[in-house]
């Protein structure tokens, strides 16, 4: 009898193990949960860093001076200059500081004077003429009674004079006493203490 039972549980379970079996085979979903897939593996993505290069803009540049001249020298530049016929008033100043104070020096040397009488009038601490700073008191020691002693028109120093002023007003020559406001002769000693040197040009010092 105790045989009987047993292989009657024996019969029982394998119905109901077989019964499971051929059920899962059937559910897709269910059936998922129990066969194992193959997952595809990707790779972690990789970044690289390379250097990013931009172009800088150029640099601007800033000079006292306007564009490079059409010369390989001053004296070349000189020699290019056309002496007007009309004068303006306020030219025929500048031309006469620089030849009253710098005739028979070097082109530099005149060039650097007449850079004084430009920058003064563009300083805002002068007259904004030439002939303002030129005729202002106590600046400039051939001016006797407000007038300028007579100028031999015809010299050649009066022509370099003129050309001088020319290239001074255009700023076409760069100035080896860039940007200065008073200058003096070396056979004088003013007390100008506050003042700072900047070069000297012939039998000029110059300061600003």
């Amino acid at each position: 009898m105790r045989k009987k039972v047993e292989w009657a549980s024996a019969i029982a379970l394998a119905a109901t193990v077989l019964t499971a079996l051929l059920g899962a085979t059937g559910s897709g979903a269910a059936a998922s949960d129990f066969i194992p897939t193959l997952v595809e593996t990707k790779p972690a993505p990789q970044f690289v860093s390379e250097p990013v290069v931009q172009a800088l803009p150029a640099a601007e540049t800033e000079t006292e001076e306007a564009d490079a001249p059409d010369a390989d020298s001053l004296q070349e530049l000189v020699s290019q200059q056309e002496t007007p016929d009309d004068m303006s008033r306020d030219m025929r100043c500048l031309a006469g500081a620089i030849y009253f104070e710098a005739r028979g020096e070097s082109l530099e040397g005149q060039l650097a004077v007449g850079r004084v009488i430009v920058n003064r009038t563009k300083s805002g601490r002068f007259p904004t003429s030439y002939c303002g700073v030129v005729y202002q008191p106590s600046q400039f020691s051939f001016i006797r009674g407000r007038s300028m002693p007579a100028v031999r028109e015809n010299s050649p120093s009066w022509q370099e004079a003129v050309a001088i002023a020319q290239i001074a007003e255009d700023g076409a020559w760069k100035s080896k006493a860039k940007g200065a406001l008073f200058f003096h002769a070396k056979r004088v000693s003013p007390r100008w203490s506050k003042l700072t040197k900047l070069a000297q040009v012939d039998n000029h010092i110059f300061y600003r």
